[in-house]
């Protein structure tokens, strides 16, 4: 079973990729229905990555509760990441973004498939050093059994994915057809991604909510999630966008509130033991 939902992330990936590059194929035809035939294509593309999500969820929490968790299941998974969550948003914002917007500025072509080589790249460092902690995971504490499973060290590739998914479907269009400053809002759309690879490569820890729904408060948990599945039904574009954009910033408080938490040695006491 869990195998099953691994597949079905490739397969939604696999997806993605077919649809953005559909949609480029229009955008190369120009017309007001090619446009509006490829946004609709980018937008599929952007929940077939969402869909992607739901199942690489869906195949770690069985093979957890299942407790089928081998080798190979860890190592396909990750496979399945690097194409759902690694090429299919690289590809998808370079050609709802900037990859069609700026093709005419000289030598901005060559960066943008810089950048967007640069994010698979990051994510798949990301992945391999995922797998890397996940059979050495790391000690709480030095002599105590217990190990760190409450939070990732770097952004998780899902979440970077996930992000330009959430962009994309808020507003299909490509950005070369935004009313106000297409070419700035492209500008912007790289600096995200190349910030996105850095954020994925990093050492911030983000929650890994592994624990969540156990213990006395699933049944609290699963009216939670039955609301938030309902919310997202009803407004995909605001609450996707939102849930992952806070995911992002509270991590990045997380370091910032620890950095600033952190108090200086005492020079006094130092002395004294010296």
């Amino acid at each position: 079973m869990p195998s099953f939902f691994t597949a079905m992330n490739i397969l939604a990936g696999f997806y993605s990729l077919m649809a953005t590059m559909s949609a480029f194929r229009l955008l190369g035809i120009g017309g007001a229905q090619q446009v509006k035939d490829a946004a609709e294509r980018l937008d599929h593309a952007a929940m077939a990555i969402g869909w992607a999500v739901v199942c690489d969820i869906l195949d770690g929490r069985i093979a957890r509760m299942t407790k089928t968790t081998t080798e190979i299941g860890i190592q396909l998974d990750s496979l399945a990441d690097i194409v759902s969550f690694g090429l299919a948003p690289a590809i998808l914002a370079y050609v709802w973004g900037y990859g069609t917007t700026l093709q005419d500025w000289m030598n901005v072509r060559q960066l943008a498939w810089f950048v967007s080589f640069m994010f698979v790249i990051c994510g798949g460092f990301r992945l391999a050093r995922f797998n890397v902690q996940a059979s050495r995971p790391r000690p709480l504490a030095a002599g105590t059994p217990k190990v760190d499973k409450k939070s990732f060290v770097g952004l998780p590739i899902p979440v970077a994915g996930c992000l330009v998914a959430a962009i994309v479907h808020f507003s299909p269009t490509p950005l070369r057809y935004a009313p106000h400053r297409p070419e700035v809002l492209a500008i912007v759309m790289m600096v995200l991604m190349a910030f996105l690879g850095l954020l994925m490569v990093s050492t911030l820890r983000f929650t890994s909510f592994k624990s969540v729904g156990a213990g006395r408060r699933s049944a609290r948990m699963l009216i939670g999630i039955i609301g938030l599945v309902c919310m997202i039904y009803l407004y995909s574009q605001w609450v996707l966008l939102i849930l992952v954009v806070g995911y992002i910033v509270h991590g990045l408080l997380w370091r910032g509130l620890a950095s600033f938490g952190r108090r200086p040695p005492d020079k006094a006491a130092e002395m004294h033991k010296a």
